[in-house]
Parts: C-alpha cells; structure tokens; sequence
C-alpha cells in the first residue's frame, strides 16, 4: 500500500482506520475533546528538544520548516495557546491532541481520495499543492511528502486540500512524521493514537505500520 523512499532521518508511523460509518455521523467524545488543551493529563509533552529535531528532520531535503512554513505540531501549540483550537471532526481532532502533546507532526487523508500507488518520498524542485478552501498554495519542494498517482498530497507541514477527510469518510490513513533522533517517539505516539481511537468506538479497525529510517 505505501512505499518510503531511503531517508536518513526519518521514522514514519503509518495507521490506516477504518470506521463503522461516516466521519460525520461520528462525534468525538468530552474525552478525547478535553486533549486539545494544554494542560490536559496526557502521557506524552512536547519540548524545545523535540521541536527542534523535528525541523532538523524537514531540513534534510532543503525545505525551510519556520515561519508560515513551520511543522504543524507547531502551529498547534500556537493555536491552543491563542484559543483557537476547537473540534473537527474525530479523526481530525485525534490527530491534534497526539500531534499537540507529542510533538510530531501528523498527517491525516482520506483514503478514497487518494489514487494509488502511494510514496514517501521528497517533493520534486518546483512542486506546490493547494492546502486549504481558500485555494491557497504552499511550495513543497524538497520537503518529505505523502505522494499519489496525482502528485504530492500530504507533508509535516500543510496537508493538500484534495485529501482532506471530509463528513463521508470512512477510511483514512495517518502518518506520524517521526525522526530517528528521538528514538521511540514516533512508536509512542502511535500506540496512544490507537489507544485514543480504541476509547472512541470499539468497532473502529486500525491497522499499523512502522518504516525505520535507513
């Protein structure tokens, strides 16, 4: 199903969900919800340590990971910390609580706007997708991406807006953008997302897969 190009940093957790349903008819619980603050029991916490080898890992193919191009983990803890970070949808909001408190960058797509085959892999000089409603676009070149028969569609950063999940999704595909440079991690985080999904709904199937950087 998905491929990883040779890397020597990076150490990708992949998780696919399928759900009983819908995304929409499926509401994330106060539980799950209660994650998105900062100041939630949680088992994991971000540090300057994590961030800062996590942007060494964007760095490798000659991405710059700072200013609006920073990872998303990072925008997360900027948005709690402003009040903004509200309620999605489950899948959406599952990825930003282990995303906020561990650190990582997580991406999410829905698995039946994907074409495959699938790769991970850096963005080709000169490549850029439209991340948001609004048509807005980023410039992807040399940053590790998720890419499709169409071209890139998810990265650390922005996640393309023709993937996005959506309230008919029912299958989805997490990437947990992990570095060797924090041994560990990466597994960790994956294993709470499974716990979280499982606490959510007991008939949501996971299926999990780890890719060790080279």
């Amino acid at each position: 199903m998905l491929t990883v190009d040779s890397h020597p940093a990076l150490d990708l957790r992949a998780l696919t969900v399928e759900l009983p349903g819908s995304l929409g008819e499926i509401a994330s619980s106060p539980t799950l919800l209660a994650g998105l603050a900062a100041n939630a029991e949680v088992p994991m916490a971000s540090s300057d340590t994590v961030r800062l080898e996590v942007r060494n890992l964007l760095r490798h193919g000659g991405f710059k990971p700072t200013g609006r191009n920073k990872p998303a983990s990072e925008y997360l803890i900027k948005a709690e910390a402003n009040g903004y970070l509200g309620p999605i949808n489950l899948v959406v909001d599952l990825c930003n609580v282990v995303s906020l408190h561990s650190g990582l960058p997580i991406s999410v797509v829905d698995l039946d706007r994907v074409e495959g085959p699938l790769r991970v892999g850096l963005a080709e000089p000169g490549s850029s997708y439209v991340f948001n409603a609004s048509d807005q676009t980023i410039d992807i070149a040399g940053l590790l991406c998720l890419h499709d028969a169409q071209g890139p569609c998810a990265n650390a950063v922005k996640d393309s807006q023709r993937t996005k999940t959506h309230e008919g999704t029912t299958r989805c595909l997490y990437l947990i953008w992990g570095t060797t440079a924090l041994e560990g991690r990466a597994d960790k985080a994956a294993q709470w997302a499974e716990a979280l999904l499982g606490g959510e709904r007991d008939d949501i199937a996971v299926s999990d897969a780890r890719f060790p950087g080279d």
